[in-house]
């Protein structure tokens, strides 16, 4: 199989994690009241799962949080009851339409959905409220994306950065950082090297010198900001996989599964992605001893903890076994990827793993005329 063909499965997930990275972490200090009256998650395929920061930064979307959740803007003290009353109508009004954007998402009305969103907005700037407007802004730009609109994606991911930098928010913020993240992987997606590599760069080395300045006092600030330079590393990984840039890969990888086992656990969910990502990248290298080693372990640990993943995790699997030409096992394992793909309805992950059903019965009948010519 050749070498991008073997980055597929890993890389797959770079096309669509990305949807889910950002997290307004400045919000979380000024948005009060989270709505959750429904319980929409947005399950991405092969995302990555940081969700210790998930919880600390209210991601909007991936599997450890609430893609489209409204929320209340509670900053209205007027003595005026009037005044107050009028102003929270017009609150109400704008929590109303998120929660009616939030549920067209879910129901696949992406149109909807985005007209809501355009009302929200309209009525957050006639209103002043600068919460309200960074955070529909955000999710028109997550819309945007998930939608492939990634010109307007990283236009309105631009005006959320610039709203919340002209109130006051800082520049190494972890929520602008990962607005910064979210425009790294759309010029990543866009081909525009520079522009993707400047922006990885920005991210990992802004939230490595925050790391330096805290404090025992900022323990919790300390583990959200260096779960997102994990998260920054993975993403900038799978780029760099995605370019066969292989040793910087491995190294991005490496201090990403040693962050996420540090902070989550040697069996949380995205430190078993994170072993089988490095694996297929020590596999590309050539190292398949290693990489089977590794993929085993995570193999073994995600059937003990029961991973959403765990087909992904087989499928890597038996990519690496058909590299080191053992090819009945990597039938065997194929074959368990695909009935645990076909079961959760991961068709990408389908498509993968019949590839890979492919190459083995090509492989199978180059051997096969080696042997005749032998003889």
């Amino acid at each position: 199989m050749a070498a991008s063909c073997v980055c597929g499965s890993v890389l797959n997930r770079f096309r669509s994690s990305a949807a889910g990275l950002i997290r307004i972490s400045a919000a979380r200090s000024q948005i009060k009241n989270v709505i959750e009256d429904t319980h929409v998650t947005q399950r991405q395929k092969h995302s990555t799962c940081w969700s210790e920061v998930s919880e600390h930064v209210s991601r909007a979307g991936g599997r450890g949080g609430v893609l489209w959740a409204a929320v209340a803007f509670s900053l209205f003290s007027s003595s005026d009851e009037d005044h107050r009353d009028e102003a929270q109508r017009k609150e109400d009004e704008i929590i109303l339409l998120l929660k009616k954007a939030k549920l067209s998402v879910h129901r696949g009305l992406f149109d909807a959905a985005s007209a809501f969103l355009h009302q929200a907005v309209a009525l957050a700037h006639q209103t002043h409220n600068n919460q309200a407007i960074i955070y529909s802004y955000s999710m028109m730009a997550n819309l945007a994306y998930v939608q492939g609109q990634l010109d307007n994606a990283e236009k309105l991911f631009k005006v959320t950065m610039n709203v919340m930098l002209s109130g006051g928010t800082s520049q190494d913020d972890n929520a602008v950082i990962e607005m910064s993240l979210k425009l790294a992987t759309i010029y990543a997606k866009q081909n525009k090297a520079e522009l993707a590599e400047h922006g990885f760069r920005f991210c990992t080395e802004s939230l490595e010198e925050k790391l330096q300045k805290h404090t025992e006092e900022d323990e919790s600030l300390r583990k959200e900001t260096r779960l997102l330079l994990g998260l920054c590393l993975d993403s900038r990984a799978r780029y760099r996989a995605s370019k066969l840039h292989l040793k910087e890969a491995r190294d991005d990888y490496e201090t990403a599964l040693k962050i996420c086992s540090q902070e989550q656990g040697e069996t949380h969910p995205q430190t078993l992605v994170l072993m089988s990502d490095l694996a297929t990248i020590l596999d590309l290298q050539g190292r398949h001893d290693d990489a089977l080693a590794l993929v085993t372990q995570a193999v073994d640990l995600s059937r003990s903890s029961g991973h959403p993943d765990q087909h992904i995790l087989l499928g890597n699997m038996a990519g690496i076994l058909l590299h080191k030409g053992r090819l009945d096992d990597a039938v065997q394992f194929y074959h368990e990827a695909l009935s645990l793909a076909q079961r959760v309805g991961d068709q990408d992950a389908v498509d993968n793993i019949q590839d890979g059903l492919k190459e083995v019965k090509k492989r199978r009948r180059e051997q096969e005329t080696r042997e005749t010519k032998e003889d």
